[in-house]
């Protein structure tokens, strides 16, 4: 059929020598140099079987080379249930010679000759994933990972489908470390039909979020001879990824309820594929959204009802996050001073994962806010009124910013040294963020909004400074403290900042004076 023909891809000429077994059956050979016409005569060979020769091209002479010969066969016929021998002729000599030296000094020590070494197959008759998940051991799962894989890593864990009814599905899916930024993280998930290798990763039977695994399939029902789009209309495709989509979900959710002291260890490693995997599925996040975890900057690990239930009456329906805990430390501390919990999300699906939250059915008036977006969580609702005036204090910052725009707002917050917060729209950051990721070359304005602490001395003393030039230049650096601990200073920002402490230390040393 089609496959003998591929052999005249890197052949000039094919050379069949057969005999059959039936007795009394004679030799025959068929020779051919295109597969279309072709000779048939008797042939020489004495024993029962076929040999096919191939006579390669000057072009494909690579074939001549049993390391890539080997190669080919490892990567397409590694699993077949017939046992392949590859035999290098070269080889075969030396080992015959070799042989031959041996049996001679045996018989003159009047011992008998050692038995020659039997030949080895290169491939593996009886894969790990046919065989029961209970007759597996932990070791043979993970010397087939590095087999398949070529890889010295280890995996996290591992899934061993066996379905037998309504389709017949066999398989090992691995979860390997996945990188947060997803960085030149490929998964691969090879798909064999009957032992024989068909493809890597074909999106139209693996779920799209679960490419970033890896590990094997074998589909013996699946059509092969189809074109993409039919597989991707044909019910019995949509019924085996839907199957392997649960069996990851049961999985996540089985570590979570029985292990979840080794699930939290694995959840740095897998969060971007589950979280990614919720926004892909909605099915799959119906299944694991009780096992999704939130890492605070304490180090825990936190269910979404788990944060609620501690953070009750301080949070407002709001999980407050980091996506810095060190550059954010000064604001994450405020919240933690107050006992509110504080979540890292730090990974690049992280804004579309929040935003995927928010949007749920069940959410709840869910919302997520950065730790420099909101002071809800931090004013001092038992501080009493404050005599200073907003009016002069929003009019000194937008002249030392020059920005008739800026928003100011004066209030009193739980740390009363701290001087002043600057917050931006949660929603404005997040489409700037994104633009960013996406390379966008459309800018959106940095906008923050000036929130001044009435129980700081600091600001009181700022508000009773009689020099107006002063005046200005401390407010300037208040702001640009303020900005340091959400963000660093870019080129001229800090240019102008060391000229600014410069000319402040200046004017502070001649008021000594």
């Amino acid at each position: 059929g089609l496959g003998f023909y591929a052999a005249f891809m890197p052949a000039d000429k094919v050379t069949i020598d057969t005999l059959s077994y039936r007795e009394g059956a004679k030799a025959v050979r068929w020779e051919s140099e295109d597969g279309m016409a072709y000779e048939m005569s008797d042939s020489d060979r004495a024993e029962r079987g076929t040999t096919v020769t191939l006579h390669i091209t000057d072009e494909e002479k690579e074939f001549l080379d049993s390391l890539r010969v080997r190669e080919v066969l490892e990567r397409y016929c590694g699993y077949m249930a017939v046992p392949i021998y590859l035999v290098d002729v070269q080889d075969e000599k030396l080992k015959a010679e070799e042989a031959e030296k041996a049996a001679k000094e045996a018989a003159e020590k009047g011992e008998a000759a050692p038995a020659p070494k039997a030949a080895e197959p290169i491939n593996d008759t009886h894969p790990l994933w046919l065989k029961n998940p209970r007759d597996c051991t932990e070791e043979e799962y993970k010397d087939t990972y590095r087999k398949l894989f070529h890889t010295f890593e280890e995996p996290l864990f591992w899934i061993h489908l066996n379905v037998d009814y309504p389709f017949n599905l066999k398989g090992i899916l691995y979860f390997p470390r996945i990188r947060k930024d997803f960085g030149g993280q490929e998964g691969q998930i090879k798909l064999f039909n009957r032992q024989v290798f068909v493809a890597d990763n074909i999106k139209e039977i693996i779920p799209e979020f679960l490419l970033l695994l890896r590990g094997v399939l074998d589909c013996p029902d699946l059509p092969l001879n189809v074109s993409r789009s039919f597989l991707q209309n044909d019910g019995y495709v949509r019924k085996l990824s839907a199957h392997i989509t649960k069996k990851v979900a049961d999985k996540l959710n089985s570590l979570m309820n029985t292990e979840r002291e080794k699930y939290q260890t694995y959840w740095d490693d897998i969060h971007p594929f589950v979280k990614y995997g919720c926004i892909r599925d909605a099915k799959f996040h119906e299944a694991v959204k009780g096992s999704i975890l939130f890492k605070t900057t304490a180090g825990e690990y936190l269910t979404l009802a788990e944060y609620r239930a501690r953070n009750e009456g301080k949070t407002e329906k709001k999980v407050y996050y980091t996506t810095d805990a060190a550059r954010q430390a000064a604001s994450v501390a405020l919240y933690t001073a107050r006992n509110i919990d504080v979540v890292v999300m730090d990974s690049v699906i992280d804004i579309s994962f929040m935003q995927h939250m928010e949007q749920q059915e069940d959410a709840d008036g869910l919302t997520f806010a950065r730790v420099d977006a909101d002071v809800d969580g931090l004013v001092d609702k038992d501080a009493e009124n404050s005599e200073l005036a907003l009016e002069p204090l929003e009019k000194l910052f937008r002249d030392a910013l020059g920005d008739e725009q800026l928003k100011v707002k004066l209030q009193p917050l739980a740390d009363g040294d701290l001087p002043l917060m600057l917050l931006e729209d949660e929603q404005m950051r997040r489409y700037r963020e994104m633009a960013a990721m996406y390379g966008d070359n459309f800018k959106l304005p940095e906008r923050a909004e000036v929130v001044l602490n009435s129980k700081c001395e600091a600001i009181r003393a700022l508000a009773a400074v009689k020099d107006p030039e002063l005046q200005k230049l401390l407010a300037k650096q208040y702001f640009d403290i303020a900005r340091m601990s959400t963000r660093p200073l870019e080129n001229e920002e800090l240019s102008a900042f060391i000229r600014q402490s410069y000319q402040l230390a200046a004017r502070l040393a001649e008021k000594e004076d």
